[in-house]
């Protein structure tokens, strides 16, 4: 575990802790250390977490302090690892091999809070301009935090707590892992200390090759000597840096002696927006100013050549804005900018990404603040590079307007309507037309209009002859701006043109209407005849288009017709010149007939207790029940005539059929209809009571058996039954009722196979409870009596 130096991604730190935590509250009262009542698995899995994830391990430290853990926990924790990783075979895909340690991180480097709880991070969900680079610190994912698996900077000043290995090889060997002691020396055995402290990591490496040449390593590094030497920086220190000013979080932080103002800036939250500079911050070393971080430089440009590396006791500094512009609008990038003096609009202007595609660009609105109220200021587009903004204004880019200095606009029946430019060689009604490309076929060239737009705005229409001014027999119309030419078609001007054909063809339909189309073409794009088609009866029927005074009693012109039903063509339909060529006019109805003769199978399905059961088609229009039982082979010995079951379009008809081989000339011998059925069953011997009894259920059927017999079989009559409306459902679908006379009652009968059915009374909402009665009493009793004492005085 001391070495992952990954990131963990915050959610992962929550719930990490709540590992920790959460799991163990129960218990948390006992004295025994929280890591001990973890398992070997919640140990693993914190460790597969924490190498899947982004935040350092001393990070993950100081968040599991923040929640309570004291610094035994963690060391336990360690161990419980360490020992897990020895016995298992954890992935360790992310660690580096055991023969290169590595670089580690100082354990008391500082922490962002809000990147461990990026709830607590800063939202501001106003939909207000905001402070331009405000967002670089806002964001968890960009922490500035220095690369450590780079090669050390040769500019590296080594200082107290570094740790440098020396690893000697050739003729000689040597292996010497050497810290910095507070006092700025490294001691190599049997030899005297060598300050190191403020030299770069080069000059330190001279330093310490030259002393080590003194205590036995002769030649070493020299060429020709065969011993050579290697310096690395292996643990780095950390170092404190204070910042000070307009910072979010001012205070002193721990960072890495890697870490630069950047990284400074970020564990600080970076300039307050609302005092801050983003322009002006000053790193100070030794009282004196080093360098001046610009961090418009870093995010327009990606500039870092003023984020240099932090020493300790460095100090940053954030000054106050010195002046704040707002530029909203038509702008790429609209916000508040800091302007330095010097800066120009245009400067402003480029801080923004320059002007949206559609800004208005002649003029800038400006709003600017005076001693006692605001004031307007137009600055022009020449002005822009040379204009000085101040503090609070606020710059409004516009929008090019939604019109076109120099469009006409031609639709209608022409070849490319559309909009086109006002210029030299358009100018005219004519020279409109021709640059469309010329008119269509079916212009209506009567009359067309334009409609012009007056110098207050308001619209007027122009109509004119077209066909005159293309002939040139009026003058050409000259055109203006905003001008809108519409060319009708003569299809405009009447209404949609069609035929129906309909009747015995294989595709009826409405179809539009062509000239020159006979009642043969037609019938040929309906899919030709059907096969009870009748060719020698085609009726057309025609509307009567010409006006005559008074009413006709004619409503339509008919005309009937012979086609070939091989659709051949005849004589003189292939003349259409021909004067005996019928042809389709709009409108007109084509109705195909039926032969007389000619219909479709009809079928029926008898099936049940019959020899023969299956479909059988209906053979005349006379044929019955019994002719199609007959054709079935007759009856099985168990048909049970009593409980036949005919339908016609799914429903059941109640029909008694027992007497239909006696009698077939009785009216229950039905005429049959395509797709009736026929279901001739056994006898049931069972009778199903429903409804209001207290036991609804199925009995055996009895002969000697009457109907109450049977309710006396379900458990008798419910309190709330509909004795007189009682009823039986026979299976051949009739039914039967309870009929009263006077004080006398007659049940239905009861066949085999019969359903008795007991209906309920309905729900009687307003009826009066006891309870109501009473009190309804007590009033009527109260109020007599008082209507008697008044009565007696």
């Amino acid at each position: 575990m001391s070495r992952f130096t990954h990131r963990i991604r915050p959610c992962h730190v929550v719930f990490l802790l709540f590992i920790l935590t959460g799991s163990y509250q129960a218990i948390a009262q006992q004295p025994r250390s929280r890591v001990d009542q973890l398992s070997d698995e919640d140990v693993q899995n914190f460790y597969r977490k924490a190498q899947a994830s982004g935040l350092s391990e001393v990070q993950i430290e100081q968040a599991a302090m923040s929640q309570g853990y004291t610094l035994d926990d963690i060391a336990k924790m360690r161990k419980r690892i360490a020992q897990i990783r020895t016995l298992t075979s954890l992935p360790q895909n992310n660690l580096p091999p055991e023969s290169f340690k590595g670089r580690s991180v100082p354990s008391d480097i500082s922490v962002r809070r809000d990147s461990l709880y990026p709830d607590t991070m800063r939202r501001d969900t106003s939909r207000r301009l905001k402070v331009f680079g405000a967002s670089l610190f806002e964001n968890a994912k960009m922490s500035f935090e220095p690369n450590l698996r780079i090669a050390t900077p040769r500019n590296y000043v080594v200082g107290p707590d570094d740790e440098i290995k020396i690893d000697i090889s050739g003729a000689s060997t040597g292996d010497f892992n050497l810290k910095v002691s507070p006092e700025g020396t490294v001691k190599v055995p049997d030899l005297a200390p060598i300050f190191v402290s403020g030299l770069t990591i080069e000059q330190a490496e001279q330093r310490i090759i030259a002393r080590l040449r003194q205590g036995g390593y002769q030649g070493l590094g020299k060429p020709g000597s065969g011993t050579s030497a290697n310096v690395t920086l292996t643990n780095i220190r950390s170092i404190r840096v204070i910042l000070v000013g307009e910072v979010v979080r001012p205070g002193t932080y721990t960072i890495s002696s890697l870490g630069s103002v950047l990284n400074a800036l970020y564990l600080a939250g970076g300039p307050n927006p609302e005092t801050g500079s983003f322009r002006k911050i000053q790193v100070i070393r030794g009282n004196r100013v080093v360098r001046t971080l610009d961090l418009y430089d870093f995010i327009l440009r990606a500039d870092q050549r003023d984020n240099i590396p932090l020493r300790d006791q460095d100090v940053i500094r954030v000054a106050d804005y010195e002046a704040h512009v707002e530029l909203n609008g038509q702008v790429r990038r609209p916000a508040i900018f800091e302007v330095l003096p010097g800066e120009t609009l245009k400067t402003v202007l480029g801080f923004a990404g320059g002007f949206a595609d559609d800004a208005y660009r002649a003029s800038i609105t400006l709003r600017r603040n005076t001693a006692r109220e605001r004031r307007i200021v137009t600055v022009t587009e020449e002005q822009i590079a040379s204009f000085v903004p101040q503090r609070g204004d606020k710059y409004t880019v516009g929008k090019i307007l939604e019109r076109y200095e120099n469009r006409v606009q031609v639709v209608g029946a022409v070849m490319r309507p559309g909009d086109y430019a006002l210029e030299p060689g358009l100018e005219t009604v004519k020279q409109l037309i021709a640059r469309a490309e010329g008119l269509r076929k079916d212009a209506f060239t009567n009359r067309a209009t334009i409609v012009r737009e007056r110098a207050d705005m308001d619209r007027e229409n122009l109509s004119f002859d077209l066909n005159k001014l293309m002939r040139g027999e009026v003058a050409d119309i000259p055109l203006q701006s905003q001008d809108s030419l519409t060319i009708l078609s003569i299809r405009d001007l009447r209404e949609p043109y069609y035929v129906t054909i309909e009747g015995a063809v294989n595709k009826p339909d409405t179809v539009e209407f062509i000239a020159n189309m006979s009642v043969a073409d037609l019938i040929a794009r309906a899919g030709g005849f059907q096969e009870g088609a009748k060719p020698n009866l085609i009726e057309v029927a025609r509307r009567i288009r010409q006006d005559s005074a008074g009413v006709r009693s004619t409503m339509v012109e008919t005309y009937r017709f012979t086609i070939d039903r091989n659709l051949q063509m005849t004589a003189s339909e292939s003349n259409p010149n021909s004067s005996s060529a019928f042809r389709l006019q709009p409108f007109d109805i084509i109705y195909v007939r039926t032969s007389a003769n000619y219909e479709p199978q009809r079928q029926v399905m008898v099936y049940g207790e019959v020899m023969q059961p299956g479909n059988y088609a209906i053979a005349n229009r006379q044929e019955r029940i019994g002719d199609v039982i007959q054709r079935a082979g007759g009856l099985k010995p168990e048909a049970y005539l009593a409980g036949a079951q005919f339908r016609r379009n799914g429903q059941i008809i109640g029909n008694d059929l027992r007497n239909l081989v006696a009698d077939p000339g009785g009216e229950e011998n039905l005429l049959l209809q395509n797709r009736d059925t026929l279901y001739i069953p056994r006898r049931s011997e069972v009778v199903t009571v429903q409804g209001a009894v207290l036991n609804p259920s199925s009995i055996s059927y009895k002969a000697d058996y009457s109907f109450d017999d049977y309710i006396s079989e379900a458990g008798g009559f419910t309190d709330n039954a509909r004795k007189s409306k009682a009823y039986v459902n026979y299976p051949n679908g009739r039914k039967d009722r309870t009929h009263r006379f006077l004080f006398f009652t007659s049940r239905p009968h009861v066949e085999p196979g019969s359903t008795i059915v007991i209906p309920f009374k309905p729900i009687d909402s307003a009826r009066i409870s006891p309870a109501e009665r009473i009190g309804i009493l007590s009033l009527l009793a109260t109020v007599s009596i008082a209507l008697i004492n008044v009565m007696l005085r």
